[in-house]
């Protein structure tokens, strides 16, 4: 089946992108999240595609879009020249494709962060890999902040600390000033509390000593290491379920669409 496209126009002759709408966000987010997932249902319906903005895992907020709505989101996507539409051999039904890498300096990690980011908006390191490694590969935290703080020096990326700090929180930069969304300085309140135990178990007693030697201090930033590592493990597992449990919901909507349900 040989499918042909109607958006020609060339990215040099469009003005760069740096603010979309919730509706745009989630519409292009979804497209880029399906063309990783699931590539078999990829280039997608507007059916598929409203199924997929409306689904209630790796989504925040859970919204109920419409046909019209994400109609009109693709609308608009196409005249940034982010979207393109595909009309297959037989005519009958219109595919959309989205053409981010055309449009942006992204690396294939930075485009499933962004992606990640548009969906859910802002995160912390570990589950933004996490997440993000559903559609490309992100081997360690270290090759993450490498890859953010490419997204950062171009403006296209926030956080509210330094990326080495722990709890600190990441999120795009495509929001309309409209929104007003503010970067609060990263919590170091569970780092203080971990300073505290460790500098009270170290610290002489203020009253008689008592028998015997002292415990030994606990060890709470390598418990809480481990307790991180199985986090990411856990919720990497959950994400890879997550994506099979998406690509049987669409397939269950194509097959709905051509049985004309």
């Amino acid at each position: 089946m040989n499918d042909f496209e109607t958006d020609q126009n060339s990215s040099a002759d469009l003005p760069p992108v740096r603010e979309l709408t919730k509706p745009l966000r989630r519409v292009l987010g979804t497209l880029v999240e399906k063309a990783f997932t699931v590539p078999e249902s990829y280039p997608m319906t507007l059916k598929g595609l409203t199924v997929g903005c409306n689904q209630k895992s790796n989504r925040d907020p859970v919204a109920s879009y419409t046909e019209d709505a994400v109609l009109d989101a693709l609308d608009e996507l196409r005249r940034l020249g982010l979207v393109a539409v595909v009309h297959t051999e037989s005519g009958r039904t219109e595919r959309y494709r989205h053409y981010t890498r055309k449009r942006f300096p992204f690396t294939e990690p930075q485009l499933a962060i962004i992606t990640e980011l548009l969906l859910r908006g802002r995160q912390q390191m570990g589950e933004l890999r996490a997440r993000a490694s559903r559609m490309v590969p992100i081997e360690s935290l270290d090759e993450l902040r490498s890859e953010i703080e490419g997204l950062i020096s171009q403006n296209y990326v926030r956080t509210n600390g330094p990326l080495d700090r722990r709890g600190v929180e990441v999120d795009h930069g495509f929001y309309l000033p409209s929104e007003n969304v503010q970067m609060n300085s990263a919590s170091t309140s569970d780092h203080s509390a971990v300073e505290r135990t460790h500098s009270s178990a170290n610290r002489p007693a203020s009253g008689p000593p008592s028998a015997g030697s002292p415990p030994a201090p606990v060890d709470w930033s390598r418990h809480l290491e481990e307790l991180k590592a199985s986090q990411l493990e856990l919720q990497s597992e959950v994400q890879e379920l997550r994506g099979r449990l998406e690509s049987v919901q669409d397939d269950l909507a194509n097959l709905r669409q051509s049985l004309g349900a």
